[in-house]
């Protein structure tokens, strides 16, 4: 009887003993787990979780960063707050044109349309493929060739219209198209974004709308943007009339994975930048900038870039 006792007192010794170190190893494991992230074969700690936005201050009053793919927003600032574009309009008006006729027709450079907004080189007589004059346009910012789009394609069912009914109605699809897009707080006045006056700039929007402006052209125009990740381009007119094409965008080069970039800039608008760029196959983050100052619209959307590069990683 003494024995079984003891046999029995060492039994439930060992029990506990197994049962205790199954214990610790649980306690051990859900430590471990609980600090560490897995991804892949490589283990990050995430004792503390930094956002890399936190860190980013810019000179912009508004800013928009926007994950395409996930539909997510990354990071804003005042991103519902109206600002003038300056010459951010000038892709909504490349949108429209493209939606009106195919990008093969051809326009016309007329006095009309270089007298109105300055001269980017084009020469009245000039004739041009759409596409092309599209990517000269946005590349260099040209107000005069947008103008020309609008005066050729605006109110096309009347006939003979005039200067100023030909761009009314172009203007007016521009609006039609900002509200069928969901830009509820975008409106134009002109197609080229230049200020009407020392008070009213040329068109009105959002950081967030201007994303939401370049996720539905990617979507349905993704050549719209293909000349504007040069730094420089000669695109010819259908006369073989070559133009060196030279880009706003100062910092095009910087921009991993760059799909598309357009500048603005005016006394009342300031400095204003969009930018699309892939930094993963098939995850375009778009990040858009109102607001800033003529320089610093660059550094602030190179702090911008960095940040969404890091915060990609830890996600």
């Amino acid at each position: 009887m003494h024995n079984f006792k003891l046999l029995t007192n060492k039994f439930e010794i060992r029990i506990f003993s197994i049962l205790g170190a199954i214990l610790v190893g649980l306690l051990t494991f859900s430590f471990v787990l609980g600090t560490q992230v897995k991804r892949g074969n490589v283990s990050t700690p995430t004792e503390v979780v930094i956002n890399p936005f936190d860190k980013v201050e810019i000179v912009a009053r508004s800013a928009y960063v926007y994950d395409v793919r996930n539909n997510q927003m990354l990071y804003s600032k005042n991103p519902n707050e109206r600002m003038p574009l300056a010459s951010l309009t000038k892709v909504m008006t490349a949108v429209v044109a493209l939606e009106i006729v195919p990008t093969y027709s051809t326009i016309v450079i007329n006095q009309s349309a270089i007298r109105s907004n300055g001269d980017s080189g084009l020469r009245v007589g000039e004739r041009w493929s759409l596409n092309r004059l599209l990517d000269f346009a946005l590349l260099t910012s040209s107000n005069d060739g947008v103008q020309a789009v609008a005066l050729a394609l605006g109110a096309l069912s009347q006939t003979n219209p005039t200067d100023k009914v030909a761009v009314d109605d172009f203007v007016s699809q521009m609006n039609k198209k900002a509200d069928e897009i969901g830009m509820k707080n975008t409106y134009y006045f002109n197609v080229t974004g230049l200020d009407e006056s020392n008070q009213k700039g040329g068109a009105y929007g959002t950081s967030e709308d201007e994303a939401k402006l370049f996720a539905y052209a990617l979507k349905k125009h993704p050549e719209i943007f293909e000349a504007t990740t040069h730094k420089e381009m000669r695109i010819s007119s259908l006369d073989n009339i070559v133009h060196l094409a030279k880009n706003t965008d100062v910092v095009v080069n910087y921009i991993p994975g760059i799909k598309g970039s357009k500048t603005g800039f005016t006394d009342l608008a300031g400095g204003n930048l969009v930018v699309a760029f892939d930094p993963e196959l098939g995850r375009p983050i778009i990040i858009s900038i109102l607001g800033s100052t003529e320089k610093d619209r660059f550094r602030d959307m190179i702090k911008l870039v960095e940040a969404s590069l890091e915060k990609i990683k830890t996600q």
